[in-house]
């Protein structure tokens, strides 16, 4: 039986960071992912890919506006086949990147499935038969996979996970996205930008669940104009196949009325869960909370000692870069490493566009709280970098406390993405408003609407 220091189960972004941070600090690893490809959900059929075809999509839909440069565009067309050969190599490329980075730190990738039958065992299952190993330590990194709408059978042809959605041979006449979350709306706007006309159904009354309310409506107003349709507080309770495509049968929400919509292919995009099954960690005693997740301590301990987890399959955002850092932290304690994960200071960002990105306290969780505040924001609109380049939709919002350390930040707007990592950066290192707007930001770039929602926090705002 082989030993090893630790033995990672999962291969995406907490599994192998895990794995090689480890390594890096002296430890025998060995990595089992058992989907023949590393990088898990992220890599292979989430993060990466989606954004790839957002870039793809988006260069097509940007055509339209080049007329107002002065420049004149005719015969465009789409060639999905091209768009998803794109989309695989980059795929392809970085899976193959991560087993050189193993290579090159020493950690060794076992092919197959695992269970752990034991504490200190792990058994991996695959063509070849099944073997034993032996760990010191287990980590638990098997990430999550999308959950299903109850009576709705995904069959990846005609209604879609996210997994059929990256792989559509053609763009669809009408796609209908059941979930107005990050994924539903990231994939609803590929196709829509690609000619689909797109509707986005969501039970509740506003889109993206979590994300300040005032931010969430200034994306919602951008993504309508750029083409998404939106029906808001409505359940789906059925599909029907017909000849004409599908049929969703809808319930409004407030009003108890039913309603028809037409399609010819729906994803369901309503959240993810945890994969655990296949562990054995009930024979273990691994406690498991009622939505499926591990339950960990502050040094991701399961309740077996031996056995750690990390990202989407515990508690918490369900997000590569959280798990990133779960691993690097795992593993950095287990070796007595000092190590923490600051969860309120973990962004996320949703790749639309214009794109939204949130670090921090929403003002509707402040004012749930009682805690005293301080807000500003500045739109794109007066920010001269955005006007330049065409993207004025959207705005920079910050909330602070009275002295005016930082609790959150929210933007919509052209690179919210890249611009939240300012003030990711000053929440973790206690920065306040102040420090944020005495620091020279570049002109003209759209950071300096970073300064200057800042600055209006203060009531000191320049442009506004």
């Amino acid at each position: 039986m082989t030993a090893y220091d630790l033995v990672v189960i999962g291969g995406g972004p907490g599994g192998y960071v895990a794995a090689i941070r480890a390594a890096q600090l002296g430890m025998t690893v060995a990595c089992i992912e058992g989907r023949g490809a590393l990088g898990g959900t992220c890599l292979n059929v989430g993060c990466i890919p989606s954004k790839a075809l957002l870039t793809s999509s988006g260069k097509y839909a940007a055509l339209s506006n080049l007329a107002a440069h002065g420049i004149a565009v005719e015969d465009s067309s789409v060639d999905v086949g091209a768009m998803m050969a794109r989309k695989d190599k980059l795929v392809g490329d970085l899976t193959k990147g991560i087993g050189f980075l193993f290579k090159k730190n020493g950690v060794d990738l076992i092919e197959g499935w695992a269970s752990i039958p034991a504490a200190g065992q792990v058994k991996v299952q695959n063509d070849q038969g099944s073997s034993l190993l032996e760990a010191k330590h287990i980590l638990i990194a098997t990430g999550s996979e999308p959950t299903p709408l109850p009576g709705i059978a995904i069959d990846e042809v005609d209604i879609l996970s996210s997994t059929g959605a990256l792989a559509l041979d053609s763009v669809p006449k009408h796609l209908v996205v059941i979930g107005a979350g990050v994924i539903g709306l990231e994939l609803g706007q590929v196709w829509s930008q690609l000619g689909a006309k797109v509707t986005v159904v969501e039970f509740l009354d506003r889109i993206l669940p979590g994300i300040d309310g005032e931010i969430a409506k200034l994306a919602q107003r951008a993504l309508s104009k750029r083409g998404l349709k939106f029906q808001l507080g409505r359940k789906v309770t059925g599909i029907e196949k017909t000849a004409e495509g599908l049929e969703l049968a809808l319930e409004r929400i407030a009003k108890g009325t039913e309603e028809t919509l037409q399609a010819d292919k729906v994803l369901v995009a309503i959240g993810r869960l945890p994969v655990t099954s296949g562990l054995g960690l009930d024979a273990l005693g691994v406690s498991v909370n009622a939505r499926g997740f591990i339950e960990v301590d502050g040094r991701f301990a399961t309740s077996v000692p031996g056995i750690y987890a990390i990202g989407d399959c515990v508690p918490g955002p369900m997000l590569a870069h959280k798990a990133e850092e779960d691993g690097v932290a795992c593993v950095e304690m287990l070796t007595g490493e000092p190590a923490h994960v600051d969860y309120n200071t973990v962004p996320g960002v949703v790749y639309t566009n214009p794109e939204v990105a949130s670090v921090g306290q929403t003002e509707e969780a402040l004012k749930e709280a009682g805690t005293a505040y301080i807000s500003g924001k500045f739109s794109f609109m007066a920010n001269s970098r955005a006007r330049s380049i065409g993207e004025t939709d959207g705005a920079v919002k910050v909330l602070a406390s009275p002295d005016g350390t930082l609790l959150g930040a929210h933007i919509v707007g052209a690179h919210g993405g890249d611009l939240i990592a300012e003030l990711v950066l000053a929440m973790t290192k206690g920065a306040t408003v102040d420090d944020i707007a005495r620091s020279c930001h570049a002109h003209p770039s759209m950071a300096e609407a970073v300064k200057e929602a800042c600055l209006d926090a203060l009531g000191r705002a320049i442009h506004a």
